[in-house]
């Protein structure tokens, strides 16, 4: 796998090009890889964008719906639930995954010393 096939899936992930997006899928990319210059998993980053129909097929061909999203922070139940996809929760759901509870807002040190 080169680095630019996979930049290139997750563009056109992200764009809804789901054309490009089986291609490179079938001609091997990982679907779970998160480049380092990225740090963002295809999965979460589509969904976050809005392409329901790319986080269907993605999650079709392998996709990890447990995969954590560096960037974003988020796992893909919680991408979905930030961005409205219903559909895609309610799958998510139906494969036993459930958003986890909510995370405590962790302030910065500087903050916590200076008591803002």
């Amino acid at each position: 796998m080169s680095g630019g096939d996979w930049k290139e899936l997750f563009n056109a992930a992200c764009e809804g090009d789901l054309a490009l997006v089986q291609y490179h899928v079938k001609n091997g990319v990982d679907v779970n890889y998160a480049h380092p210059e990225f740090l963002s998993t295809p999965l979460v980053a589509c969904i976050l964008a809005g392409q329901e129909p790319i986080a269907h097929y993605l999650l079709d061909h392998g996709a990890n719906p447990r995969l954590h999203s560096e960037f974003d922070g988020l796992v893909p139940i919680e991408a979905a639930q930030r961005a409205g996809l219903a559909g895609i929760a309610q799958r998510l759901n139906a494969l036993g995954i459930e958003a986890p509870p909510p995370r405590r807002e962790q302030r910065h040190w500087l903050a916590r010393w200076l008591g803002l």
